[in-house]
């Protein structure tokens, strides 16, 4: 069963796609109501979301900042845009985000139920029996190696001796249509974990499975992405992901995130339906194809770092502290004082701004000069919090605090606490502590 977030400024609205949906016949488990995009996203922090349904002008927090911040906490979720403005600029800027669709107010009735059948009928997969899926994937899947040449030129574009990246660069462009102009790029690369579910895998079905985690990354990132995915000669797959000057010097979307979320995406959605663990390394993004060679040097030391954190499966290599005047990988004991050092400083700011309207992940991040990805794993390890759970237990004992010993309004708590409304504030406070403000205040 699905779980839907719908979020419009206007209330009617949210009730009149909610009414739709529970009559539509979908199989729906939970729809929620947001009626801004920062009470959308403590719904997106706390509830398994697989749908968000959102409006693109709203108050504080438009629809399209919603979706980026959305993507940095699940990027798996599904999104289907609505609008007033049929503006081609939102819509693009949409679509590139990843929505999956586009809606025009006022709404068919028949064309939103459609397209809400049509984005959860394609997330309902799971992974199948291996012997099931390994048939399935032979006879879906033709085992052809992808255009061998091809796949040479790009290794040999990301090998750290090679001189001559011009011309291969050219030679791509001639003799295959593949254009590596960038300027900008980054580097992914993705090795299958076989070993992580104690299964057996035969060489034979290895390879078939790394054509299918070949096949989801292309899926992925097609429709997004100005991309080249291909085998690496030591069987990890390799992605290249680039930037010309005009889309790159677009600020709208938070580059190093859009990384993070495609290597989370890759991890997520090839335990879903592969069955594995995979573990992704990302590099910094590089200008200059005479760089290629540092980025993919960067994104094989990311992978090494998951020999230090087993249960971690995205690496980004920023956030890794190397050693000051060389490339070596620093101790245990360095790594570990690093770790408590950068948990300490976000400790103390979320001390400071725990009550802050419109508090992100990203922003604490930020602040930290990491990664939201990884600042929540390590957050998670050393403290035991969800660090967003943290953030919401710091509001909720002020609150309570506030209830009980002074005379303060409700709505002023809540303002005082960091929501938007009341309503809000009440829900998020019936959740954590059972019962609401007014009941304990009496």
């Amino acid at each position: 069963m699905f779980n839907i977030l719908i979020v419009d400024d206007e209330p009617l609205i949210c009730e009149g796609l909610s009414a739709l949906l529970a009559t539509s016949g979908i199989n729906i488990g939970h729809i929620f109501n947001a009626h801004s995009g920062y009470e959308a996203l403590d719904y997106l922090r706390m509830e398994n979301i697989d749908l968000l349904v959102t409006d693109i002008q709203m108050g504080s927090m438009s629809g399209i900042e919603l979706m980026q911040q959305a993507k940095i906490i699940k990027p798996w979720v599904q999104v289907i845009v609505i609008s007033a403005h049929e503006t081609f600029q939102y819509a693009q800027l949409a679509i590139r985000l990843g929505a999956k669709d586009y809606l025009i107010k006022p709404l068919n009735s028949e064309q939103f139920v459609s397209s809400v059948r049509h984005v959860l009928l394609h997330i309902d997969k799971s992974v199948r029996d291996q012997g099931e899926l390994m048939a399935d994937l032979g006879e879906h899947f033709h085992m052809q190696e992808p255009l061998p040449e091809r796949t040479a030129l790009l290794s040999r574009l990301l090998a750290s001796d090679t001189e001559d990246r011009a011309s291969i660069v050219s030679e791509l462009s001639q003799r295959h249509g593949t254009d590596m102009a960038g300027p900008y790029y980054a580097v992914i690369r993705l090795k299958l974990d076989f070993r992580s579910d104690g299964r057996e895998v035969s060489d034979k079905d290895g390879t078939l499975l790394r054509y299918a985690a070949l096949n989801i990354a292309n899926e992925l990132l097609d429709k997004q992405w100005d991309h080249q995915s291909f085998y690496g000669t030591d069987g990890a797959v390799c992605i290249v992901i680039q930037w010309d000057e005009e889309r790159y010097g677009d600020s709208s979307i938070d580059k190093v995130n859009g990384l993070e979320m495609i290597g989370r995406s890759l991890h997520f959605n090839i335990h879903k339906f592969l069955g594995f663990h995979s573990v992704v390394g990302i590099s910094q993004i590089l200008k200059g194809s005479e760089f290629l060679g540092e980025a993919s040097a960067q994104a094989y030391k990311a992978l090494q770092w998951s020999c230090q954190f087993k249960d971690h499966y995205v690496f980004y290599y920023g956030d890794f502290k190397w050693g000051v005047l060389s490339e070596e990988e620093p101790s245990e004991d360095e790594i570990s004082a690093q770790n408590n050092m950068i948990i300490e400083r976000t400790r103390n700011y979320i001390h400071h701004n725990y009550a802050q309207k419109g508090l992100t992940l990203n922003e604490i991040a930020q602040k930290n000069h990491v990664s939201p990805n990884y600042l929540s794993y390590l957050f998670k390890k050393i403290t035991g919090f969800n660090l967003w759970e943290y953030v919401v237990k710091l509001r909720m004992e002020e609150s309570k605090r506030l209830i009980l010993q002074t005379d303060m309004r409700r709505y002023e708590i809540s303002e005082q606490v960091g929501y938007e409304s009341p309503e809000h504030f009440s829900k998020i406070f019936k959740k954590y502590y059972g019962i609401s403000p007014s009941e304990m205040k009496k």
